[in-house]
């Protein structure tokens, strides 16, 4: 799914055009048991409630495609009676009716999900109806299919923090009682996936909070589909490779990485004028080895850091972008902008003692001549009167300036 098709089921999820027909909950505690399940006829909740489990379900699909957002395949093999991908199917042919069901569903949450404390586990389900669109984007009236999905949203619960507040009842300011608190989305997956706006029973969409450590456990063991890597997983493995290479961080090793970070944004540019704008850049460990030359790595260095790109992405290479670390560059662009500012003061300083004839050794010479590179050749010294002179020759159209005063 891209951001487009993304988008288009998300707009649904407002007061006046969300059509969830059930939502289902199981509330777990720390001891990984079912304390409270529950079914809600959507559209039937009290306002407050209604905003507040449509702002999960909007939570669930958000985030960068790529990072926060990936689209896991399912392996057709595996979708077998009894997996993961065959729970569900039947959840979702079930509307979330079925009260046998939905319980097994919850329990496997329960034993793959790999969280200590207390959580909130949320289905819903939607259908929705396809309008077909023109070439140009423009939708028409009629609708050739429905898109029948569910949203699965996992949430932390936790006590609120210990506080003072008013306790009414007994008129002064008190300690607050304390509650469990519903927390933000930890984990979720859209099933199936909406892929070039039609219905894609074979992959998920699957939504994590932290992109550094996702639950890959849960994608395996509970939705049953393949796993793959963040944007933000690749990039934190790229930057490891350079660091086992470059070694202890130190002025030069972080100048060094500003410059491939630099290499790498103009290997994207150079890619995106040939490709075109749409189309994925995929780097490949032969365009890493020509940036990491480019930026002055040893031979040594840059064989090592291919090998262990080639090992680390051997299943799926990533897109250049993935690897772009968008705060180096600003960095980079600083560090530019320091050199350029440091050769200006260094030009500036020269001319300044040029013009106020400070010697190197900080004496302030008594004359002062300044000419142009071309008649600098032709000066010469004399003795005129007696006296140790300066001869410059002067040419009819030359311009004359003493002390600052035209001649």
């Amino acid at each position: 799914m891209n951001k487009k098709e993304v988008n288009e089921i998300k707009r649904r999820f407002k007061k006046d055009a969300c059509n969830f027909d059930k939502m289902v909950g199981c509330y777990v505690d720390a001891n990984k048991e079912m304390v409270l399940t529950f079914k809600e006829t959507f559209l039937n909740l009290e306002d407050e409630e209604f905003h507040k489990y449509l702002e999960i379900a909007n939570k669930a699909m958000s985030g960068t495609i790529g990072n926060n957002l990936l689209e896991l395949p399912f392996d057709p093999e595996s979708e077998i009676e009894g997996s993961g991908h065959d729970l569900l199917m039947r959840l979702r042919e079930s509307r979330l009716q079925d009260e046998k069901l939905l319980i097994e569903y919850y329990n496997r949450i329960i034993e793959s999900y790999d969280y200590v404390g207390n959580f909130l586990i949320l289905l819903y389900h939607d259908t929705y109806d396809i309008p077909v669109k023109t070439s140009d984007d423009l939708k028409l009236d009629e609708s050739e299919e429905v898109y029948d999905y569910i949203i699965c949203a996992i949430c932390p619960v936790q006590l609120s923090k210990p506080g003072l507040g008013y306790r009414e009842q007994e008129n002064r300011i008190g300690a607050r009682d304390r509650d469990w608190v519903v927390g933000p989305v930890d984990t979720a997956f859209t099933f199936p996936c909406f892929t070039e706006r039609t219905t894609d029973l074979h992959a998920c969409l699957a939504y994590t909070k932290n992109t550094k450590e996702p639950h890959v456990e849960f994608w395996e063991n509970c939705i049953g589909c393949g796993t793959k890597k963040t944007s933000t997983q690749k990039k934190n493995a790229f930057d490891n490779m350079l660091n086992q290479v470059l070694g202890e961080e130190t002025e030069d090793t972080i100048e060094t990485k500003l410059d491939i970070q630099q290499n790498l944004s103009d290997f994207i540019t150079v890619e995106t004028e040939r490709l075109g704008p749409e189309e994925p850049i995929i780097l490949e460990a032969q365009d890493v080895a020509n940036i990491l030359t480019d930026s002055g790595l040893s031979d040594t260095k840059v064989e090592k850091v291919q090998a262990n790109f080639e090992n680390y992405f051997e299943e799926a290479l990533p897109l250049a972008e993935e690897i772009l670390d968008e705060k180096a560059l600003k960095n980079n662009e600083l560090r530019v902008e320091k050199n350029v500012l440091k050769e200006r003061v260094v030009d500036l300083t020269k001319q300044l003692k040029e013009v106020s004839g400070v010697t190197a050794d900080g004496k302030e010479a008594d004359i002062v001549v300044k000419v142009s590179e071309t008649k600098a050749a032709d000066v010469t010294t004399a003795y005129v009167d007696g006296k140790k002179c300066l001869c410059v020759p002067i040419d009819p159209e030359d311009l004359l300036m003493l002390n600052g005063e035209q001649l």
